[in-house]
This record gives structure tokens, C-alpha cells and sequence, in this order.
């Protein structure tokens, strides 16, 4: 009786000391992870950029008239393979130049669709021949890619230069988001879908023809279309008029040296969508889309291939800027690949393979003069760089915005590229940085003294003699190597440095 009335007469300070003692203290961050400096990539983004380098196939009516834009008004019948179309050799072509994926073209600003579509009579059901009738390229091309184990996603022409609702307020819901929610279930695992910027004009439009206008911000009903897709594909980047990839503004295969993945929506992509924009407030980083052959965009009697080293140096000055390099290859009027072109991708993928396929960065010491604390279950240290792992990077810690990344080898090597990526998940940041060799290990001499060596992102390749045309030569025969980094929007985060 006398403990109880003495426990009762206790201040409540004692119950809150004493209950406090008993939690066990959670720290708010126990790994000591840095911040992300904002913006930051969505998952399906970081995916998607991991792609890299792949294909783009435009084929379709336009391949038999011989035209880029078709007006709309061709004659179903004119779509007449010579033979059926093979979109399996075409994504093994794609996979021997090196590539990861593919997007195929199933309708162009023309409006007629390669699969048999419920929206409008203008498909490959109404075509001239049986080769024709029997195509269903959106289901064919992503059967192949699975089997092959390739990425693969659509381009589907916002703008329909056949259909006579283009323009009118029924048009985007009764064909377009149809014909997108259609293609989306052709499989659940596609990584991009491709929305032309080329929106509005002249047409057939259905018969009635004339000019048509449209504000293709707010006509698409965005919002609803990547609410439609995502719900189905949850992985799939909406490019252009979905605004989650920009357009590297060229078609000439290169992206800006200093290339941001963040921008603004007021941005103009033909005049910044090579550079980025370094404070941009949302996360939009560049496709590059080139030809691979000497015409246009669809195939063309009499046209050639680039050469294996002019499509490497696109390789260099697209992937190896931050950006992604989307590579078109037409199919010719019997629905394949010509064999000249099938020849200047498997060389270049050769080319790809024998350059930068074998690092040195792992058989090196690699150190840095600073290393982030260490947290409970993650730490920070200058291996982390070589370990092959995307989860895993060196970090400075906070407030650190500058360092030294050496690596040493034990015999010289003869090195030609270099090669680093950001943890971009975070956010990027590096703004400078320079890279130097060594002969010694004692006396330096900066390498690619013409090269602008500011941004990284996802991935940074730098030809050490500065020169992407000419890149390969003959090295530079070297006992260690650095990399500076001189400036950075926050403490630095590498998450992998190699060396070819």
C-alpha cells in the first residue's frame, strides 16, 4: 500500500524518462546516405536509361510509296510486302550491333496502322496482298524481343493525316487513347512509347481535307494518356508528347558535351534539347534519335549505310554524353533488312565490343583522397567504382564537392577512353572535372584538353585524345591515371569508373 501510494505520488516526468529508456533509439539515417539533390529520375526513367542504345524500325506505308510523310489519302492496297514482313531479324540485327532493344513504328502521320486495329478501316487488314493482310507487327515484334531478351516499345503518330476527326474534340478519345491502350496490351513490359512532335497541318482527313490546328499541350489529354499506359505498362517512358523524355533536338546522332538530364517545359528542343538545362526544376533526359542510313527515315531504293566508325562515333557522342541513341533502320518492300545494313550494324557492334569491351579499371588500385563516413549497413570507399555493382558508389561526404580519383596498375597499359557514371538515382551533379595520365605515377599531363569535361550523369565516355571521329589511335601507354573532379552541385556520387 505504502509503494503504491509512493509510486502514485511521483511527478509525470519520471513515467516519461522511464518509458523513453525502454525504446530503442532509431537514427534518422543510420546508412549515412547523402541527400538526392533534386530533381531526381522516376524508376521507370532510371530503366529506361539503362537501355542505352537501341534500335528504331520505320516501316509502313510509306516504305511502298516512297514517301517520309504520307498525306493520308494512299490507297489502303498500296501496302503490299513482297514477302512477309520479319521483325525478328530485324531486333537480331539490332542485338548484334550491340543494342538492347527496339522500337517498332506501327503508325505513322499517314494513319494506317501496321496491326488490326478496331479504330479505323485504314490498317493492314484492308492491304493488297496476303503478305499484308497477315500483319500484326505490334504482337510479332514484341514476341520476337522476348525471345530474343530485348527491350521493346511503339511509335505511334499522335497526328493522323487520314482520319477525319483529327482536330475535333472526339479524335483523342475515340482513336488516339484507343489506339495507345491497344498497343499497351500487346505486352505489359514495354520500356518506351514514341510520340512524334510532328502535330497538325494538311491532310486527307477522311475526304475533306485542308489545314488543321491543334495545341498538342493540352489536346492529348496527357494526364489521361500516361494514366492509360501506366496503368498497363508500368515500366513504359512516354517520349515527346508524354513528356517524360525529350527530344535531343538534331537528328544528327550527337548530344550536347555538357548535357543536363533536368529541364524546363518552357525549353526549346531544337535549340536545348542537346544541353539540358542545369537548374531545370523536373527530370527530362535526351533521346537521340539518328538514321543509320544515307536517306530517309524509311526505306528508299538506292540508299546506303553509314560506316561502322561514323556510327560509333554517333556511340560516343550520344551514349557517351548522357543521353540515349535511338538508331533507325528501315526495313525494305519485302519487310527485312537489307543486307548491306545488316553488315554495317554487326560491324559496328564489333567495333563496340572490341573498343570498350575489355576494362582496365578493375586490375588497377583505385583511391581517393576522401571517402564518405561509413553508415550501419553501407559504405562509400573508391572500390565501390570498379565493383560491377550499380547499387553501390564512392561519395565525398557532405559539403565535399571536389576530389581526386587515381587509379594505378602495376605494369603500364595502353589506355583510349574514359569511362564514369553518376548514381543519378540521387540526382546529378558533377559540374567539372578532368582527367589526366601518367607515365610514372609521379609527373602528369592532362588528357582531352578540347573536350568540354563538365556534366557526367548516367554515363560519361571520353575519348582521352579528345578527338570522337578519329577516336581509337594509337593510346596512350600509361602507369596511372585521374580523375578530377573540380566541381559538383553536391557531394559527388561515382558509381563506376572504367578504362578501355
Amino acid at each position: 500500500m505504502g509503494l503504491c501510494m509512493s509510486l502514485t505520488a511521483l511527478p509525470v516526468c519520471f513515467y516519461a524518462q522511464t518509458s523513453l529508456s525502454l525504446v530503442e533509439q532509431q537514427l534518422p539515417n543510420p546508412d549515412n546516405e547523402p541527400l538526392p539533390v533534386h530533381p531526381v529520375p522516376h524508376p521507370r526513367q532510371l530503366k529506361w536509361q539503362e537501355t542505352e542504345y537501341y534500335a528504331f524500325f520505320h516501316y509502313g506505308m510509306n516504305t511502298y510509296t516512297g514517301l517520309e510523310w504520307g498525306n493520308g489519302d494512299e490507297d489502303r492496297k498500296t501496302f503490299a510486302p513482297t514477302a512477309a514482313p520479319n521483325p525478328r531479324q530485324w531486333l537480331e540485327t539490332a542485338k548484334a550491333a550491340g543494342m538492347r532493344g527496339g522500337i517498332a513504328v506501327v503508325k505513322h502521320h499517314d494513319g494506317f496502322c501496321l496491326w488490326p486495329t478496331e479504330t479505323t478501316d485504314h490498317n493492314v487488314t484492308n492491304s493488297g496482298n496476303e503478305y499484308g493482310r497477315a500483319v500484326n507487327i505490334p504482337r510479332d515484334f514484341a514476341e520476337a524481343a522476348r525471345d530474343l531478351d530485348m527491350k521493346y516499345g511503339f511509335y505511334i503518330s499522335p497526328w493522323d493525316r487520314n482520319s477525319a476527326l483529327y482536330g475535333t474534340d472526339r479524335y483523342v478519345k475515340e482513336v488516339f487513347l484507343r489506339q495507345c491502350a491497344e498497343i499497351a496490351e500487346y505486352g505489359t513490359d514495354q520500356f518506351e512509347m514514341w510520340f512524334d512532335g510532328a502535330n497538325g497541318g494538311s491532310g486527307y482527313y477522311g475526304g475533306e481535307g485542308g489545314t488543321r490546328s491543334i495545341d498538342r499541350a493540352t489536346y492529348y489529354d496527357v494526364p489521361n494518356l500516361r494514366d492509360t499506359v501506366h496503368k498497363v505498362c508500368p515500366d513504359c517512358v512516354l517520349w515527346g508528347v508524354g513528356g517524360e523524355a525529350r527530344w535531343i533536338g538534331n537528328e544528327a546522332g550527337w548530344a550536347g558535351q555538357t548535357n543536363w538530364s533536368t529541364e524546363n517545359r518552357d525549353y526549346s528542343p531544337e535549340g536545348n534539347g542537346m544541353y539540358g538545362t542545369e537548374d531545370g526544376w523536373f527530370w527530362l533526359p535526351g533521346e537521340s534519335d539518328a538514321k543509320a542510313t544515307n536517306r530517309g527515315w524509311f526505306y528508299h531504293d538506292g540508299e546506303s549505310p553509314h560506316t561502322p566508325e561514323r556510327l560509333f562515333q554517333m556511340y560516343l557522342e550520344t551514349v557517351g554524353r548522357n543521353a540515349t541513341l535511338i538508331l533507325n533502320i528501315p526495313p525494305n518492300k519485302a519487310g527485312v533488312l537489307p543486307p548491306a545494313s545488316v553488315t554495317a550494324l554487326t560491324e559496328t557492334g564489333k567495333l563496340i565490343s572490341q573498343r570498350l569491351g575489355t576494362d582496365l579499371a578493375p586490375q588497377a588500385t583505385i583511391s581517393t583522397n576522401k571517402v564518405r563516413t561509413a553508415g550501419a549497413k553501407r559504405d562509400y570507399k573508391a572500390d565501390n567504382m570498379t565493383d560491377n555493382d550499380k547499387e553501390t558508389y564512392w561519395a565525398t561526404n557532405d559539403g565535399e564537392v571536389s576530389d581526386t580519383i587515381t587509379l594505378t596498375w602495376d605494369k603500364k597499359q595502353t589506355v583510349r577512353y574514359v569511362e564514369l557514371m553518376e548514381y543519378i538515382a540521387k540526382g546529378q551533379r558533377v559540374r567539372k572535372f578532368h582527367i589526366e595520365t601518367s607515365t610514372d605515377g609521379t609527373a602528369w599531363t592532362r588528357r582531352a584538353t578540347n573536350v568540354e569535361t563538365t556534366t557526367v550523369g548516367y554515363k560519361r565516355i571520353v575519348p582521352l585524345n579528345g578527338s570522337t571521329s578519329s577516336s581509337y589511335g594509337e593510346g596512350y601507354n600509361v602507369k596511372a591515371l585521374r580523375i578530377v573532379i573540380e566541381d559538383s552541385k553536391a557531394c559527388p556520387l561515382i558509381s563506376r569508373v572504367a578504362v578501355y
